[in-house]
């Protein structure tokens, strides 16, 4: 192994979404602070190869071959994320397999920026309906923060990120720091008149895309949304946030940054005299050489899994079962949101309208069920995402000039809400490590075993059959309610096998995000999640991770850490 070469004042393992926010907030309090990437480097703009190019000049009009498909045979069984247009921002399969003892989607992305450059962009607070529901209902464990200890943190980043949306006044969803919403179609606004199945509410997506960019963020370079829906494939104009067009370029001017890419850490090293972190063993993916450096304080932002991976590789006469494992629980009560039921329809009387450009949102309607003293025959609940559109011409018995007449018209309007439901969390749900199997850089491989039960089943049902409702008490025609359930990942919304809770006993981290008994270690990624709510958790995580970042700076200062 290599000898020492440098010394940091803080490591950030990972550079997505909470990883940049961690090492941008650690470099603004004048930390030098090395941030780690496994992937290759992307240049904001330079990299996004892809972003301007119309279908007509890719080989195959943007569509995936099933010669590129076999690179990703796991990622692939998730609806369309594959294509010419953005698979160079997904993780080859082949290259980095997994085991699954029940079927798990793990989608990955190893790029500098992480799944910052294809996430949905969902950005929404979750409550003390969230957080005090494990205790109320005697489900796991409870958390140790409450909304109270969460909200400044909220403020703080969404100032910063940049969230569009609109001031609804509803207690189990908070309102935040909100640019102008992105408009309803006027199909929206006619179900949200209508609406008025089961007390939900239709309200404007709230959405990590700048309408009125602020000061700070047009000196970052950043503008608003072009409302060319081509996210998926990196944002030239920094309209939606990512590491690259934010988070980075802030840490970056600081001159406090360094980044390592492809580097893989493998485990973090602990010293039983001093009882803390010293710092990580990073393999380079190219050379495979190893290297050791050393920070004061270490960052754990690879990603739910990935993080507890290094966690569980991280053995010491200590720590024999994994860092921080005291409890026996890392690994366990793995959760992610589950999906795919709700219903489309049909809406008539809006066939001379078409809405100019293409909005990259929808509408959502906040979770529901069970508050306010309604009981179902299942725990907690779930909220709708909906999106509206005119669908396009029926062409399939068409030719020549009559399929060119079509090709200029439009079909009927169309609207869809796709639930997006939360998941307990259960101790048999759950990742470890195989003791045969290994990775060509030699880290055990990660096998998956978790499945949904009987409560998110009994939750389907609703799922499904209130969004037929609310477009049946609409007066929308062709309803057609689906359920298309498949196994965990497939949400890309993985959570907990590092939770946070109040005593060693139970938890591997406690209300400050630190690993129990390794007081320099912080997880901030989705790993430290007690339980799932039913909101999207990204902006959660970058709260945690800019909370935590203070905490250790503090810590730092007292040398305490």
């Amino acid at each position: 192994m290599a000898k020492e070469i440098n010394v940091y004042d803080a490591i950030v393992v990972g550079s997505g979404i909470s990883g940049g926010y961690a090492a941008m907030e650690l470099t603004k309090k004048g930390l030098k602070v090395l941030m780690i990437e496994r992937g290759r480097h992307v240049e904001h703009v330079t990299d996004y190869t892809t972003a301007l190019t119309p279908p007509w000049d890719m080989p195959h009009r943007g569509k995936a071959t099933l010669e590129l498909l076999k690179d990703y045979p796991k990622t692939a069984r998730v609806y369309n994320k594959i294509n010419e247009f953005s698979a160079h921002f997904y993780t080859k399969d082949a290259l980095h397999p997994y085991l699954e003892d029940k079927r798990f989607d793990w989608i990955r992305g190893y790029q500098l920026g992480g799944k910052s450059i294809t996430w949905g962009r969902i950005a929404l607070r979750m409550s003390d309906l969230d957080f005090e529901a494990n205790a109320k209902e005697g489900i796991a464990i409870d958390w140790p923060l409450r909304y109270k200890d969460l909200a400044p943190w909220y403020d703080y980043v969404e100032k910063f990120v940049g969230i569009s949306g609109n001031i609804d006044k509803i207690s189990h969803l908070p309102d935040g720091i909100f640019q102008p919403p992105m408009p309803f179609s006027c199909v929206e606004k006619d179900f949200q008149k209508k609406n008025n199945k089961f007390g939900a509410q239709v309200i404007h997506a709230r959405q990590a895309h700048l309408t009125q960019p602020t000061e700070e963020q047009l000196a970052l370079g950043r503008g608003s949304c072009q409302y060319r829906n081509m996210c998926g494939r990196g944002c030239p104009f920094g309209a939606y946030f990512s590491t690259q067009a934010a988070t980075l370029p802030v840490a970056k001017k600081t001159g406090n940054l360094t980044i390592l890419t492809n580097a893989i850490v493998k485990e973090i090293k602990y010293d039983e005299a001093k009882q803390k972190a010293t710092g990580v063993i990073v393999i380079d993916t190219l050379t495979k050489k190893e290297t050791e450096l050393l920070a004061k304080t270490i960052f754990l932002n690879a990603s739910a899994l990935a993080s507890t991976q290094i966690l569980l590789n991280s053995k010491s006469k200590r720590f024999p079962n994994g860092m921080g494992n005291d409890s026996g629980v890392l690994g366990h009560y793995l959760m992610d949101h589950h999906f795919g039921a709700g219903a489309s329809a049909e809406v008539e009387g809006f066939e001379d309208t078409i809405e100019f450009g293409r909005r990259p949102n929808g509408f959502y309607i906040p979770r529901y069920r069970n508050i306010g003293g309604e009981k179902r025959d299942y725990l907690r609940g779930f909220g709708y995402e909906g999106e509206s559109k005119r669908a396009k011409p029926d062409l399939k018995d068409d030719f020549g000039a009559d399929f060119k007449k079509k090709m200029t018209e439009f079909g009927p309007w169309k609207i869809e809400l796709s639930a997006f439901a939360e998941t307990l969390p259960y101790e048999d749900n759950k990742i470890y490590l195989s003791e045969e199997e290994k990775d060509e850089w030699g880290i055990p491989l990660l096998i998956m075993s978790a499945e949904y039960k009987e409560n998110e089943t009994k939750m389907r049902v609703d799922m499904k059959n209130d969004a037929a409702e609310m477009f049946e008490a609409a007066g929308y025609k062709n309803i057609k309610p689906y359920d298309e359930i498949r196994g965990f990942g497939r949400c890309i919304h993985e959570m907990g096998t590092a939770r946070m809770g109040h005593s060693p006993k139970d938890s591997v981290l406690n209300k400050n995000n630190q690993v129990w008994g390794v007081p320099n270690v912080f997880v901030t990624d989705g790993a430290c999640m007690t339980s799932s709510s039913a909101v999207n958790p990204s902006l959660t995580y970058m709260a945690l991770a800019a909370r935590a970042a203070d905490f250790a700076l503090n810590e730092l200062k007292k040398q305490n850490i």
